[in-house]
């Protein structure tokens, strides 16, 4: 399977992203996603496959990298998401829309 192959979740075709890494750095944590065709307008799914693990300084604003370029991840009011959100998980929904910018997380991850 190439980098231009995406697996969708469900029949309307929101892509599942599998990450190649997560850096946990001094000042983000960055997930990346490599290299993918998707739209520039819509939803998809992050399968992290380095979940963050318990420990990590929870105040940490998250990042995603996607084909070379990297931008900070919000909720859905544009706060800016922080470890504490994304410790110990798997799977995220997003939304995207690079025309405005916007990166949002819309999967609730804490109960």
């Amino acid at each position: 399977m190439t980098c231009f192959n995406n697996v969708t979740t469900n029949a309307g075709g929101i892509p599942l992203l599998t990450s190649t890494t997560t850096t946990i750095g001094t000042d983000t944590i960055d997930i990346s996603l490599g290299f993918r065709r998707i739209q520039p307008l819509g939803y998809f799914t992050v399968r992290i496959s380095d979940v963050i693990p318990t420990g990590t300084t929870a105040t940490l604003p998250i990042t995603l990298t996607l084909n070379g370029t990297t931008r900070a991840l919000t909720l859905p009011n544009g706060t800016p998401l922080t470890a504490a959100a994304l410790i110990n998980t798997s799977v995220i929904l997003v939304y995207n829309d690079r025309f405005n910018s916007a990166l949002m997380l819309m999967s609730r991850t804490i109960a």
